[in-house]
């Protein structure tokens, strides 16, 4: 199974159970981070398990501590394989002053991948014309777009720029994400956790990799196919994904 998108370094003293499930159920896992201490801790996890992809990135939520001196990004990114969790956040941000230390961290972030070829997993929430007008200026080699929920109608514009989407937890409570998970083409499809926050903001408690088991089954109901064909449609776009962002992995 795929989990292109998971906060490992937010498990604390649950890391073991999260690290035995990837392990147990054979999880291909992006794993993202908020900031640099973020991006260590989840470089140290990935050392250990090779099923495990460590991304760095600043989330939009942290990017006023960083808008000020981009330099103290440079040597992480310069060791990440991937870039991620980067983005825009109109939504969850309510102090609109700190847009545009958003806006200066991420194309900072876009600049680095288009000039690296690396891959990218960007958050969207309430600023979804505005990431996609950033990644239409650029030549990206690897682009996710993660747990989109925004207007249905920028979905196929994405969708001309050659990204992925991923369907997380959400799928088992939102029509609207059941929605785009019916529609997105087989081969831009990813399937996500998010956890350990997602779960626990949906349903009250710690989320585990083996939630993606439940979002596979779902989205493969939804869209009237087999769980085994579908999970092998994710692996291959998964691994072609990591492929156009220069990163190798086993196949086996």
């Amino acid at each position: 199974m795929i989990d292109a998108h998971v906060h490992l370094d937010k498990y604390g003293d649950k890391l073991p159970k999260a690290l035995d499930q990837i392990r147990a159920l054979s999880i291909r896992t992006l794993a993202v981070s908020m900031d640099v201490s973020s991006f260590q801790e989840t470089q140290r996890i990935a050392e250990a398990e090779p099923l495990i992809v460590p991304a760095f990135g600043v989330h939009p939520w942290e990017a006023f501590r960083f808008a000020s001196d981009l330099s103290q990004l440079e040597g992480p990114l310069e060791e990440a394989c991937a870039i991620g969790e980067i983005g825009l956040d109109y939504h969850f941000v309510k102090d609109e002053s700190r847009f545009e230390a958003q806006r200066t961290v991420f194309e900072f972030f876009l600049d680095a991948a288009e000039r690296s070829g690396k891959l990218i997993n960007v958050h969207t929430k309430g600023a979804e014309s505005d990431v996609l007008e950033s990644l239409r200026r650029r030549e990206l080699s690897s682009v996710i777009v993660h747990w989109y929920s925004g207007p249905p109608e920028l979905v196929d514009e994405f969708l001309d720029l050659g990204v992925y989407f991923t369907v997380g937890v959400e799928v088992l409570h939102s029509k609207l994400i059941r929605t785009l998970a019916a529609k997105l083409p087989p081969d831009r499809l990813l399937t996500e956790t998010d956890n350990p926050g997602a779960w626990e903001w949906l349903a009250g408690e710690v989320g585990y990799p083996e939630l993606v088991g439940e979002v596979e089954e779902a989205v493969a109901t939804l869209r009237g196919v087999p769980q085994a064909e579908l999970s092998a449609q994710i692996e291959r776009n998964f691994l072609d994904m990591l492929s156009a962002g220069g990163i190798e992995t086993g196949t086996d």
